[in-house]
């Protein structure tokens, strides 16, 4: 095994290490077929389309290697053919067309069809059947198939359904087989049509994948892939500077700039689509006040945390649409005032002396500073009139308490947003029928719910810009950050950033 100082072994801590011992850290180590992600979430389920982990966007790295999407995308966030090779709209919008890849087949060597398409959309908008956004997919019925074309009716017009499909729960899964196994033996094995199939799992702890040599697509560069699951950022380092694991992301950015320095070590840090921000829930009292809203919102220096905590690997946000977003306006502006922060808690009687008192929750190694981040807004908070007392969770957990509309009245988080639409930024963050808001309030859905059946594609950006507008004005939530993402690697490795955010190990080569 490779050799550990106390620091590095420390560093990987229980879990870690005894997976370093029980890989054997040489056979960890990057040979020509075999590649080893220290990776910074569980995995927690397979099915790709139900549960929480579903609409994780971290975790779409490991559902698209098993797994295909209904429509694929590229780096840059466009869209590509995938299990369907052309899509569309008839004239009127009423109906939708999709024309089915031919020659694929599925992990058991069984056929891929049309039906396999129609009944994982089917499934996907059964109310009952788990999937975070079934709405969304329930929006398509009537599905009629003639030879490799699927045609449906739209029962309700939604703008972003062909987004979707190379999105969060986009994913075909297998009819005959799911049906013959169940839910249960799916989680057991599960069958898919992507470029890697699972070879052994472990929860909490690993999770190998062997080459689908069958694969429709461009063929992988490695015959294994490793995901090792690392939660803690400290044990990721550990895990890259050891040599146990060929690539990591999502590490400080202070260790990202001295591990590609390293001789051995390359790294790689582009913008993504996650931004950093933080819910507000209005269930306690302090949160319905806002005065105490918007003076969180301008007692933070976002500049100063970019530059210097983040080294200046993040982008200051003042909305949920980050640069790139198609409905991005950069004339909405939250300006750092700490005296107007001032002002407008001493309008609702708080000040340094009687401060206003509330619980932040936030992860810690989940992204780069996450905690750190949050440490410095609370300290800035401190200064104007505001005693936050902060809550580490894992973000599972988070994902529990958003469910159930329970989080803190603040709740740090990262949003992604893969396909940059605004309905998938502001609309599933703020809506009031969403299972992933935090506020939420009848004058905000009077604005949001015209928007996600228009048709009119001008009108319906300009919509969205005056509800991010509106959500700035009345300080409904705090946008924070764009992110950079961190990815450092063994330089005999070359790696594709993707705009996603996603570290697909198809997107891992030899260099």
């Amino acid at each position: 095994m490779v050799g550990l100082n106390r620091r590095e072994a420390l560093a990987l801590g229980g879990a870690g290490f005894l997976t370093s011992l029980m890989f054997d850290g040489g056979a960890l180590a990057q040979t020509s077929d075999k590649l080893t992600i220290a990776f910074n979430v569980n995995l927690p389920a397979f099915d790709p389309t139900v549960g929480p982990s579903s609409v994780n966007p971290t975790i779409q790295a490991i559902y698209r290697s098993i797994f295909d999407q209904y429509i694929g995308q590229d780096v840059d966030l466009s869209l590509a053919p995938g299990l369907l090779t052309k899509w569309g709209w008839n004239d009127d919008k009423t109906q939708v067309w999709m024309d089915v890849r031919e020659g694929v087949v599925w992990h058991d060597g069984s056929a891929f069809t049309p039906d396999d398409v129609v009944w994982s959309i089917e499934r996907a908008g059964d109310p009952k059947g788990g999937n975070p956004v079934a709405f969304v997919w329930a929006s398509l019925a009537n599905f009629k198939v003639e030879g490799h074309r699927i045609t449906a009716d739209c029962k309700n017009f939604d703008p972003t359904i062909f987004k979707w499909m190379a999105f969060l729960t986009g994913y075909v899964l297998p009819k005959a087989y799911y049906i013959k196994v169940g839910a249960d033996g799916f989680e057991k094995k599960p069958v898919g049509t992507g470029p890697y199939m699972v070879d052994e799992y472990q929860g909490n702890a690993f999770l190998r994948l062997k080459r689908n040599d069958k694969y429709w697509g461009p063929k992988p560069a490695f015959e294994t892939v490793i995901f090792k699951f690392v939660p803690d950022s400290t044990s990721r380092v550990a895990e890259i500077e050891s040599g146990s694991s060929d690539v990591t992301l999502e590490i400080p950015y202070e260790e990202y700039d001295r591990l590609k320095a390293k001789s051995g070590l390359s790294g790689v840090c582009k913008p993504v689509t996650d931004i950093g921000m933080i819910f507000i829930t209005n269930v306690e009292k302090e949160m319905l006040d806002s005065n105490v809203r918007l003076a969180a919102i301008h007692a933070i220096d976002k500049n100063l945390i970019a530059a210097k905590l983040l080294r200046g690997y993040a982008t200051p946000i003042d909305t949920l649409e980050a640069t790139g977003y198609e409905a991005f306006d950069a004339s909405v502006k939250t300006p750092y005032d700490p005296e107007l922060a001032r002002k407008l808690l001493a309008a609702s009687g708080y000040s340094t002396e009687k401060p206003v008192k509330f619980k932040i929750q936030t992860t810690r190694g989940f992204k780069p500073k996450d905690y750190e981040t949050i440490q410095a807004i609370v300290g800035m908070w401190r200064k104007v009139g505001i005693n936050a007392e902060i809550e580490v969770y894992e973000v599972a957990k988070h994902y529990e308490l958003r469910a159930g509309h329970k989080l803190a009245p603040m709740a740090f988080y990262n949003w992604g947003n893969a396909i940059g639409d605004p309905t998938t930024s502001t609309g599933f963050a703020m809506f009031s029928p969403s299972p992933h808001s935090g506020w939420k309030g009848k004058d905000l859905d009077d604005m949001i719910g015209p928007l996600w059946g228009e048709k009119d594609e001008a009108k319906r950006i300009a919509g969205w810009k005056a509800v991010d507008k509106y959500i700035a004005e009345k300080g409904y939530v705090i946008p924070l950050l764009q992110y950079s993402q961190p990815i450092v690697f063994k330089s005999s490795l070359k790696v594709t950033a993707n705009g996603t955010g996603a570290l697909q190990p198809t997107l891992v080569a030899k260099a």
